[in-house]
């Protein structure tokens, strides 16, 4: 597959991820250091979801210069505390646990039942004085990104919501379950897709409710493709090692409740962003065999599109685990409460570890991996040619997958058919 600098409009998809977030910090810090000092940003689609929108922005709004932005970045994620991102003092979190066993043992009968389970006002404290919004029109017009999205989940739409700010000649899109709306990026956007839910409290974005942009994102990569991308950087957070079953014979163990939620928060997060990088290799594969790889239909073009995949070198849960006693002894019994602290339960931690120890080993992993690929990472970048059938680079099983496992379609206009 090939391409050049002239011609690949490059865009940066970040997914969300919780505390995991400061991966995609380490992956963009050794991206901006492989960069020129005051180079401007490489990408000209920003898309990101839940804690990634937050880093989109913020790099949207530095996108004169990109290594500022990765500064800023790295900055407040070095430093993370919990107390940033949620209340933590005792009597918050206590005053929420009775609030939620009430609201179970009276079947919601209360005059006013919780909106979440933490309290994430001091993160919208933090977001309001570091992000500058207005600057990202400013991004815009002076040419240095072409369009930044942050996408949200409508409870009454049941639909995913890609609110993108961008050049006049981006047009909203509408498909099954997803649109993308034409709107300025604001603080609301950021914490209606950071919305967990039951974790953080929904956000109101005109007349219906929001929460995470992951709940309905199916196709974590379409943002990006909508706004104009040709070649897409995806940071994920998740090592796609897959964990070994019980050994037989073994009494399985019945999930925690706090398991179970970690589950969920991992699928929610991830799957949808493997599935959509199988689904862009199966097209990349289809099209790599036609003689003109460019399809047009009623809904737009059908292209190859090429991704580069970086995600964690070490499983993240075993890194929480390192950290686990950084996290305030009230969010700790709280957590524990629900099973979440056991041993291999990481996985809900691992997502609201926002404690300093936790975020700086993540950057300096991210930092390490992207590192050991900069080179492939830099011909990307440029837009130099790369072979993949797929498309699909970084990610070695999935590039694998397609190009050594499928068999060769053969098309019928090929065979003389």
């Amino acid at each position: 597959m090939s391409g050049s600098a002239n011609s690949c409009t490059n865009a940066l998809v970040l997914p969300g991820g919780g505390a995991r977030g400061a991966y995609q910090v380490g992956v963009l810090k050794a991206v901006a250091e492989l960069l020129p000092r005051r180079a401007p940003s490489p990408f000209r689609i920003l898309s990101g979801t839940s804690a990634g929108a937050i880093n989109s922005v913020v790099l949207a709004s530095r996108a004169r210069l990109f290594h500022v932005g990765i500064a800023e970045l790295e900055h407040v994620w070095r430093d993370f505390r919990s107390q940033h991102v949620f209340k933590t003092d005792a009597g918050t979190l206590s005053r929420n646990s009775l609030h939620w066993l009430l609201t179970l043992v009276t079947g919601g009968l209360g005059r006013q039942n919780p909106l979440a389970l933490f309290d994430n006002d001091p993160l919208r404290q933090l977001l309001r004085q570091r992000i500058n919004f207005d600057a990202i029109e400013k991004s815009i017009d002076s040419g240095y990104i072409d369009s930044v999205s942050v996408t949200a989940a409508g409870y009454s739409s049941a639909r995913s919501v890609s609110f993108y700010q961008g050049a006049e000649h981006i047009a909203p899109w509408r498909r099954v379950r997803r649109i993308g709306r034409r709107e300025d990026i604001d603080l609301e956007h950021l914490m209606a897709s950071i919305a967990v839910p039951i974790v953080f409290p929904s956000v109101r974005l005109g007349q219906e409710y929001f929460g995470d942009g992951a709940m309905r994102q199916a196709t974590p990569l379409s943002p990006a493709v909508h706004l104009g991308a040709d070649r897409i950087l995806v940071v994920g957070v998740r090592n796609e090692t897959i964990d070994l079953p019980d050994p037989v014979g073994t009494e399985p163990t019945y999930p925690s409740l706090g398991r179970v939620a970690g589950y969920m928060l991992d699928a929610l997060f991830m799957d949808g962003l493997s599935a959509d990088l199988e689904r862009m290799a199966r097209i990349n594969t289809m099209l790599g065999q036609l003689a003109n790889p460019h399809i047009k239909g009623d809904e737009g073009e059908l292209r190859t599109i090429e991704a580069f995949v970086m995600l964690p070198s070490e499983d993240v849960r075993e890194i929480a685990a390192r950290h686990l006693h950084e996290m305030p002894r009230g969010v700790r019994l709280l957590l524990s409460g629900l099973g979440a602290m056991n041993k291999g339960d990481m996985q809900l931690v691992s997502y609201l570890l926002f404690e300093s120890g936790f975020t700086r080993e993540l950057i300096e992993l991210g930092y390490r991996d992207a590192m050991e690929q900069r080179d492939e990472l830099v011909t990307f970048l440029n837009g130099d040619p790369m072979e993949s059938e797929s498309g699909i680079f970084g990610w070695r099983d999935l590039s694998q997958e397609y190009t050594q496992r499928l068999p060769v379609l053969k098309l019928a206009d090929q065979e003389g058919g």
